[in-house]
């Protein structure tokens, strides 16, 4: 023998509603409870398919002193489907005004925009320039280069770096100098240490060459 199939949470609703249109009476959640088996719903799962019911403002809710006390009528379902029904009604009427709206918008956007042979031409001439525009972008990106702003920038930064340079050499001319006015006894031990870190007679600062920016862009 199959086991038999329990009510599901629709059913349990409809059962317990049962109660109160038969009744017509107000009930305590503990009295409730007790006649839930007997329409098949057990009293475990009775407070939550009132609770769901009073959510759905087919069961009424309210406390009286300290007791809380359930009340429906057939009349509340009424109610509720008539709300129901308004409010759809309402939801219906506004989507199909803002479903003109849009249509009038649609047919707006199309004036204009017929197929004609003056569009055809005018598409054809805007992808062409569209097509130039992206040729004359790669090549300009090919001549980043040789851009003049590019080309000063680079010249200033090698004028920074060649005072640098300078700068370094006037420091070492200062502590040889200093280093031979100090140690005279140790000359030439000196010149072999000066020799070996490549400070030889032929160190001295750097020349600049002057470069034209004609030339360097060309």
């Amino acid at each position: 023998m199959s086991k038999k199939r329990g009510l599901s949470l629709e059913e349990k609703r409809e059962k317990m509603l049962q109660i109160f249109y038969e009744s017509q009476d107000f009930f305590l959640l503990k009295e409730l409870e007790k006649l839930g088996p007997r329409k098949g719903v057990i009293s475990q799962s009775v407070k939550d398919v009132v609770q769901s019911l009073v959510d759905d403002d087919l069961v009424s809710k309210d406390k009286i002193g300290t007791s809380v006390y359930f009340w429906s009528l057939p009349s509340f379902a009424g109610n509720q489907l008539r709300n129901v029904y308004h409010k759809l009604e309402s939801d219906l009427q506004s989507s199909k005004k803002r479903l003109a709206e849009l249509v009038d918008q649609c047919n707006a956007l199309k004036r204009g925009r017929e197929e004609s042979d003056e569009r055809e031409e005018a598409l054809a001439e805007l992808k062409a320039i569209e097509k130039n525009y992206l040729a004359l972008k790669d090549q300009m990106g090919q001549y980043m280069e040789n851009d003049p702003a590019a080309f000063d920038a680079m010249k200033e930064a090698i004028e920074i770096t060649h005072a640098a340079a300078n700068r370094w050499t006037d420091n070492i001319f200062t502590l040889r100098q200093w280093c031979s006015n100090k140690f005279p006894e140790a000359k030439e031990q000196l010149e072999n240490m000066y020799k070996e870190v490549g400070i030889t007679d032929d160190f001295d600062y750097l020349e600049l060459s002057a470069v034209p920016l004609g030339a360097a862009a060309d």
